[in-house]
């Protein structure tokens, strides 16, 4: 007797759900409709345990809004915590530059089929999922984004940086 079908534990990638011919009919469409407007898909990272599913993967974003914006109105749509950890790749590579206009980073990274991919996951992607509460690390003021930038970069070293940190400010006794 064979084993019960099984669903898959990933739902299929809006590539692997339409053609390409069909995404592409679909972008001519919306940027005739909406010329100032940028078709996005934004999908949850696929090993994602910590960030819940978002209602819709089709946006269509003002080309002036930057990421900064963008990555908030995400976040409120998901209602995370400000000390939930959340990261929106582009095209399931990489960070885009907080300070680009959405219209910039379209420009840059939008794929043959004209939408604009990017997907969304937590710190675990780059190995332990780890909560920082800002009042517990033990730097102030500049030193703070300079950690929080080293923190998005290293990603895995971060006991490494913290331990720095730590060590810095207290001195030997």
């Amino acid at each position: 007797m064979m084993p019960p079908f099984e669903k898959p534990q990933h739902p299929k990638s809006f590539k692997q759900r339409k053609s390409f011919a069909t995404r592409k009919q679909e972008v001519a469409g919306i940027r005739t409709k909406f010329p100032t407007k940028i078709p996005v898909i934004i999908e949850r990272y696929q090993r994602e345990k910590y960030l819940p599913p978002l209602d819709k993967t089709k946006f269509l974003v003002p080309q002036e809004l930057s990421m900064t914006q963008f990555v908030t109105i995400i976040r409120n749509r998901m209602s995370l915590m400000q000390s939930q950890a959340f990261y929106l790749l582009i095209n399931n590579s990489g960070l885009a530059s907080m300070s680009l206009t959405m219209a910039q980073v379209y420009k840059d990274h939008k794929d043959d089929d004209g939408f604009l991919y990017m997907t969304y996951a937590s710190q675990e992607m780059f190995g332990n999922c780890v909560e920082i509460h800002e009042e517990s690390l033990p730097i102030a003021g500049n030193n703070k984004a300079i950690f929080f930038i080293k923190l998005l970069i290293l990603g895995t070293f971060i006991f490494l940086d913290i331990s720095e940190y730590w060590f810095q400010d207290r001195g030997s006794n």
